[in-house]
């Protein structure tokens, strides 16, 4: 359950989010640069003046690295639940996929493989728009199997 502060700040976070994305703020950013740089002469380039747009530029990038992680993290979030939905809806797709995402490295190296094996059952397989599951091309090849042991047993 989310406090009212984490809503306040998921909404702030959001605005600005989209906010910073839009090609006012990108306009407003350069003009503020362009400001700095045709102040440089009248500063004469000193430190300070340098120093004003190391920090503020050190400042915003700071920030802006949480801002964009968090929205990362939501859009992330909602794009895992939508496949587990179609995954879910499915009938020929594999339930052991949702969720997935929670997997080591190493679990997720093995199940490329299983996908690998897949993908080469598929191009053997004659009609190129059947939709497979890991566990239905296993079963399907050892119907396959059995069909052409049986065949050579006849001939």
């Amino acid at each position: 359950m989310k406090t009212k502060a984490q809503n306040k700040f998921e909404n702030i976070a959001t605005k600005i989010t989209c906010w910073t994305g839009s090609s006012l703020a990108f306009g407003i950013a350069a003009g503020v640069v362009l400001t700095w740089l045709i102040s440089g002469p009248f500063f004469k380039y000193s430190d300070t003046w340098q120093l004003v747009i190391n920090t503020g530029t050190t400042i915003v990038t700071f920030l802006m690295v949480f801002l964009i992680q968090k929205s990362q993290n939501k859009d992330g979030k909602a794009i895992q639940l939508k496949l587990n939905e179609l995954i879910a809806a499915s009938r020929y797709a594999s339930n052991r996929m949702v969720d997935i995402e929670d997997l080591t490295e190493l679990e997720l190296d093995v199940l490329h493989k299983y996908y690998a094996k897949l993908s080469e059952k598929a191009e053997a397989d004659d009609d190129i728009h059947k939709s497979h599951s890991i566990d239905k091309a296993n079963q399907q090849a050892q119907v396959k199997k059995a069909v052409a042991s049986n065949n050579r047993a006849q001939a």
